[in-house]
């Protein structure tokens, strides 16, 4: 049945396509006059948390009702923002692009963003068939639905925030000089958890070491014997170190460490404001490492990056170090390249730490 659908939406889209092609004239938005702008963004976490930049320069700039678009996989990155004034969580198939359809009819929605760097033949359905205005997105194979697209700057020199910050001169607004950075909103409740946690563990004036184990694919574990060598460095340092884990992962947590030295928690708000009272995070998880851009957490990342030439998903403006393997998995990073790169690193970031305290 799932392939069915799939070879029915992609003839369907091929439909679509030719009707654009053909209608000669695009609609031009008048300058500064967004109302209601609908953004789409599906798929997972780190793909909605590198978004909310501009989510939040187009609020800030034109002051519109803006509405989100999710999925089940990644709305809860968009919890509590104060630039989304309604987050909706697609459902799939087409009664879910009706349904999407029929709100931005509702609403009066405007302007229709489409948020992704390659195709999605879901999102085109919605772009092509919806009412509003304007369509915005970067310039894709599928150009012809939208009434207006942007150059998609180089994938393998820019940063994916700053790609997709490209989209705001759609809007005629110009961010050049201004401290972006990536945005999310723990609720008060998770940072008095994570507060709690810590104070019942560690002195307040510790420097506190996040050593996050979990990542989307098993392919980016480190390897239980590796994490335990990194635990026995950090050692030798004045500072205290705890593990983070998804709970699926306790098991592997269990073979690195004691219980009291890990926390595993599948509440995501709770996870982030964990990550925000740290003072330095190693991850293998880029979702993670933009939690850290969010509070601005030195990071040190271990990345796959197999049978692809675009640019690392780095914190963004953040300071960070990395380890990079082509391979498929992080496997055969020996933890010597870690401790090559990782010890200058954390060394200058206690230095810093000290000056401040």
């Amino acid at each position: 049945m799932k392939k069915v659908e799939v070879f029915l939406k992609n003839i369907l889209l091929k439909v679509l396509l030719i009707v654009s092609a053909r209608k000669s004239g695009k609609t031009e938005e008048k300058l500064n006059n967004f109302k209601s702008i609908l953004f789409i963004r599906l798929n997972r976490i780190g793909d909605a948390l590198v978004s909310t930049p501009l989510l939040h320069l187009v609020k800030e700039n034109i002051g519109c009702r803006i509405f989100l678009l999710a999925d089940k996989k990644n709305y809860f990155a968009f919890n509590n923002n104060p630039d989304i004034d309604k987050l909706v969580i697609f459902k799939k198939g087409f009664m879910g692009i009706y349904e999407v359809l029929k709100m931005i009819r509702e609403n009066n929605i405007d302007t229709v963003v489409d948020l992704h760097d390659d195709v999605s033949t879901t999102v085109s359905f919605i772009v092509a068939l919806s009412s509003a205005t304007n369509k915005f997105a970067l310039k894709k194979e599928n150009e012809l639905i939208y009434t207006k697209t942007i150059e998609r700057p180089d994938r393998s020199k820019v940063h994916v925030v700053d790609r997709l910050l490209q989209l705001g001169k759609l809007f005629n607004l110009n961010f050049g000089g201004k401290q972006i950075r990536i945005c999310y909103y723990p609720k008060i409740k998770s940072f008095e958890m994570a507060d709690n946690f810590l104070k019942n563990r560690f002195d307040p004036n510790n420097f506190i070491v996040g050593i996050n184990i979990s990542a989307g694919s098993r392919a980016r574990f480190w390897g239980t014997n590796n994490y335990r060598q990194l635990i026995n460095f950090l050692s030798n340092y004045d500072l205290s170190y705890l593990l983070l884990a998804k709970p699926e992962d306790i098991s592997l947590a269990r073979q690195i460490i004691d219980e009291e030295r890990f926390i595993f928690t599948s509440d995501f708000d709770n996870f982030c404001a964990l990550i925000s009272r740290l003072n330095f995070l190693f991850t293998p998880d880029t979702s993670t490492v933009h939690i850290a851009a969010v509070f601005n957490i030195p990071v040190f990342g271990i990345y796959v990056n197999y049978d692809t030439d675009e640019m690392i998903w780095t914190p963004y403006n953040t300071t960070y170090e990395a380890v990079i393997t082509k391979e498929p998995t992080l496997h055969n990073i020996a933890f010597n390249e870690i401790e090559n790169k990782l010890k200058p690193f954390i060394e200058r970031i206690l230095k810093s730490y000290a000056k401040k305290t």
